[in-house]
Parts: structure tokens; sequence; C-alpha cells
């Protein structure tokens, strides 16, 4: 790549994060960037290395297309994921590789289940090694124990900032997939608690503390319709599927339910 051999410190000292996680998003759907969103991509990498991006401009053009030659390995005219990762700086480039380890976000609640056992929406970070090694167990992805102590010390340097050695769930989630998050679905519409207790409160009729699968499914299709969000039958069963993960047998408890739609639960 000795043509673009500052692509990572620009990436790291510039506004470029936010191109990327723009990015990743688009990458969400169906993994890769194309056509006209590659084009805009590349405007703002050149924007943010330079100050210069005019996609009409002949000499954006040619270094449009050294980029692609540089980085498209496959010359299919998009770019990957995998592709993506070299460009990164390391961190980043490792969600990538995690998120390919990574099953689904059932999973992955059953795993914070077992850790975050008082139900703060935290786990402690001398619990995450076992958080990982479950999940990664799960994949059947193979790892030495070098390998996790290097998956640990990275996620904790990623998320836990204040140092406090707590975790929260909204930030690991990003060690999910993109469209496994389905977390991301609901960052938008978080509730405050006075919000949360009253819709907890409709739909536990019985009053007895927890909710089950068909009174989730009523809560969730409520909540988005209420909030113009576009979900299908299927995005709405995976995340019931995901947040039942949660549960007790079948009985989601106010707790459970709060540590995903309540944003005072999670921050």
């Amino acid at each position: 790549h000795s043509r673009f051999p500052k692509f990572k410190e620009h990436i790291m000292t510039s506004n470029l994060s936010t191109t990327f996680k723009s990015f990743i998003k688009l990458l969400n759907g169906n993994g890769y960037i194309e056509g006209k969103e590659l084009e805009n991509f590349f405007k703002e990498l050149e924007n943010a290395r330079r100050g210069a991006g005019d996609p009409s401009h002949a000499a954006f053009k040619e270094k449009m297309k050294e980029f692609m030659a540089s980085f498209d390995k496959n010359a299919d005219g998009r770019i990957e994921m995998s592709e993506l990762a070299q460009l990164l700086p390391t961190e980043e480039n490792f969600l990538l590789c995690f998120r390919e380890f990574v099953g689904s976000s059932a999973e992955f609640m059953a795993a914070w289940r077992r850790y975050d056992s008082d139900r703060s929406g935290y786990i402690e970070s001398n619990e995450l090694k076992g958080f990982l090694s479950d999940l990664l167990k799960k994949a059947n992805k193979n790892y030495d124990d070098k390998k996790l102590k290097e998956y640990t010390q990275t996620i904790l340097r990623m998320f836990d900032l204040n140092g406090d050695g707590k975790l929260g769930l909204s930030e690991m989630a990003r060690l999910l997939p993109v469209q496994e998050n389905f977390l991301l679905k609901f960052e938008g519409i978080r509730l405050t608690v006075k919000e949360f207790d009253s819709l907890f409160t409709f739909y536990d009729k019985d009053g007895n503390g927890y909710i089950d699968e068909q009174e989730l499914d009523a809560l969730l299709k409520d909540l988005c319709d209420k909030n113009k969000m576009d979900v299908d039958s299927t995005g709405l069963v995976g995340y019931k599927k995901s947040i039942m993960a949660l549960s007790d047998g079948g009985k989601l408890y106010r707790t459970e339910l709060e540590i995903v739609l309540c944003r005072d639960s999670t921050l």
C-alpha cells in the first residue's frame, strides 16, 4: 500500500472516524459498498487527507483508481468488510475481525445474561474474559489463552473509557455484526425510566413483574409503530429472540427489558 502509506494516521487524527462509522453502517445490509456510496466515501477520505476531493476532477478519478487497485483485492469494483479492515486503525480493525467470530445476537445476549447476574446492564472487567471465551466457544472458533488475553485487553481499552472496570451492554453490543446489533435499532428511541415503567405496566396486565413472549411481541410492535420504525416481521422475530435470551425461563422481568429499552440504565 505504498501509495497510501499514511491512511491509518489520517484516519486516527482526522474526523475520519465519523466517515468510517457511516461507512460501516452502509456495509450493514450486504457487507460491501459500491457505486455512488463508494465514490462519496472516497471523497471524504480525500478531503480528510488533503482537503480536496472533487469527483468531477480527473486527478480525483485517477486517485480513486489507485485506491481501488490497492484495496479492492478481488477487483469486483466493491469494497468489502475484509478489504476495509486493511484501512482501519487497529482497534476498528479488531472490531471488524471479531464480528466475524460472533454468532447471533441471541447467543450474545444469553452469554451476557450469565455474566450480568445482577441485571445492572454492565459486566465487570474481570468477567470479560469468561464472557468472550463463551462467545468464541459458541461460534466454534479456536483461540488460545494468549489470543483471549489480547482480545480482552483490546476490548477493555476500547470500551472502558472511564476506567471504572465496568462495560455497558450498549457498548459491548458493538462487538456484534451490525445487522445483528438489535440494540442499534432502539438507540433512537431509548425511553426514560418513567416512560418505560408505564409501558411495562401496561403490558404486564396481571402485575406479576414480568411479561412473556406474546406480550413482548405486542410491546415491540407498539413501540415500533409509535416511533414509525420500519421493521418487518422477520426483524421483529429476531429482536424478540435476542431480548428473550435475557429472560428467565420465558419470563422477561422488568430489569431485563429495561437494560435494552431504557436510556438511563445503559448510559
